[in-house]
């Protein structure tokens, strides 16, 4: 793309990768004259289908606000979080987050089942309050019904899991909790789940 783009272009990279590598692609097209954003996005296929996605951007602030019209046409959020890199820091934050929240509701929902409880039921209640969250609206009765073909593959939550974990080791950051769970999706690629989405961890739960 360097080698193409023009002095004064913007390249908006949507890959999730590493912060360093975001780093190095910018000081390259900075060379060229060309503008950089590293923009990673979160909202799966069906985001991306709806033009909904919530777009977590690192770069420049001139050169964000030259990029962001177009960004707004495929996206509900976009946010300038820093200089570049933090795009992708941010993007781990998600993953992060992502993470427990799926772990928690398959172990809900797991227990719920153990318990004689009607899942449907729970879920009405317990949706109104604290526990609410979008996985919990989108994904609970795919879960329980064990279909997971719903957006993004475990494969790639893997792959996410590991730059933040790495990046951990260079920040300083405790991801006790997100290195669990990262062994628990190792167990769902092990069960032949590698595509599977992510709400895919109850299967693990549900394993006879």
């Amino acid at each position: 793309m360097l080698a193409g783009i023009g002095d004064g272009g913007i390249i908006v990279d949507h890959t999730t990768a590493s912060a360093t590598i975001a780093r190095e692609i910018h000081t390259k097209a900075r060379d060229k004259g060309v503008g950089f954003l590293d923009a990673p996005v979160s909202g799966g296929q069906a985001g991306a289908e709806n033009g909904q996605l919530t777009i977590m951007v690192g770069g420049d602030t001139d050169v964000f606000e030259r990029a962001r019209p177009v960004m707004d046409c495929y996206a509900r959020a976009v946010t300038l979080i820093g200089p570049v890199g933090a795009g992708q820091l941010a993007k781990m934050v998600n993953q992060i987050c992502i993470a427990g929240i799926v772990q928690g509701l398959a172990e809900g929902l797991h227990f719920a089942e153990c318990a004689g409880l009607d899942p449907a039921v729970v879920i009405e209640s317990i949706s109104k309050g604290a526990a609410q969250s979008w996985q919990m609206d989108n994904r609970w009765e795919t879960m329980v019904a064990g279909e997971f073909e719903f957006g993004f593959a475990v494969d790639w939550m893997r792959k996410d899991l590991a730059l933040t974990l790495d990046e951990a080791q260079r920040n300083g950051a405790r991801l006790e909790m997100t290195e669990i769970i990262d062994r628990y999706y190792s167990e769902v690629q092990a069960m032949g789940g590698s595509r599977w989405d992510t709400s895919s961890l109850i299967a693990r739960l549900n394993k006879v």
